[in-house]
Parts: structure tokens; C-alpha cells; sequence
């Protein structure tokens, strides 16, 4: 059984900071479950876009409020509060945070820790990342 706290992670190893936003990953590859789960912060007034072409990711709003915007056709949604979004095709997308978003992410195939978004928007898949460090 694997028991974490955010308070536990908040500011170590597990506490991944960058532009925008921030993210306490609690479920790591290593950790062996197959997927990650992370709680993230993304900060109010940024633009922030990304593309996961490695990872499918879903995320539910647990608190805040903002859009997201689908670049590939334009549509865009509200976040709040018990939304869900799923990037099941590797979505290109734009959010826009209104207020502090935070929100629950879980990510397949997991994340390995460290990552931060390279300059497409994508984590790196695992053997780049590996090979890069």
C-alpha cells in the first residue's frame, strides 16, 4: 500500500515547479501502478499550451476556474469546479486560468518525476528523457 500526503511532498523531490504552473506528482512510473497522479497548480493570467504527444492525459478541476481551447479545431471550454477533460488523441491545447486552477492529473504512461514541458509543449517520451540526462 502506498499512503502519500501533499503536505509530505510539497517542496521536495515530487515537487515539480515551472512557468505557470506546479504539480506534486504522487504516483510516479516508478511507484509500479502503471500510471502517474498528479495535483497541479496552474496560475492565474497565464497561457499555457501544450501537447502531449508521449502521454494521454485526463484531469479533473477540483478547484478555480479558466478555459480550454482545442488548436486544432478551436473550440474552447469552461473550467470549473468538476470538470473533466481527457487529451485521448494527444490533444494540441491552450488553457487560459482565470483564478488559480488546481487540479487532479493522471498520466499514461507514467511520468518519471523531473519532467517539464519541452519547447512543443510535450513531455519528453521516456527513453529521450533517460538519454538526455
Amino acid at each position: 500500500m502506498i499512503v502519500r500526503s501533499l503536505d509530505e511532498l510539497r517542496d521536495g523531490e515530487r515537487h515539480v515547479k515551472s512557468k505557470g504552473w506546479d504539480s506534486i506528482r504522487l504516483l510516479l512510473k516508478k511507484d509500479g501502478m502503471g500510471f502517474s497522479y498528479h495535483v497541479t497548480r496552474l496560475y492565474a493570467g497565464e497561457t499555457l499550451e501544450f501537447h502531449y504527444r508521449n502521454h494521454l492525459e485526463a484531469v479533473l478541476v477540483i478547484e478555480g476556474s479558466g478555459t480550454i481551447e482545442d488548436l486544432a479545431t478551436g473550440q474552447v471550454h469552461v473550467l470549473r469546479p468538476g470538470v473533466m477533460y481527457a487529451l485521448n488523441a494527444h490533444d494540441r491545447h491552450r488553457i487560459h486560468p482565470t483564478t488559480d486552477i488546481v487540479c487532479v492529473c493522471v498520466f499514461n504512461p507514467p511520468v518519471t518525476g523531473t519532467e517539464v514541458h519541452d519547447d512543443t509543449g510535450a513531455y519528453p517520451a521516456e527513453h529521450e528523457y533517460l538519454e538526455a540526462r
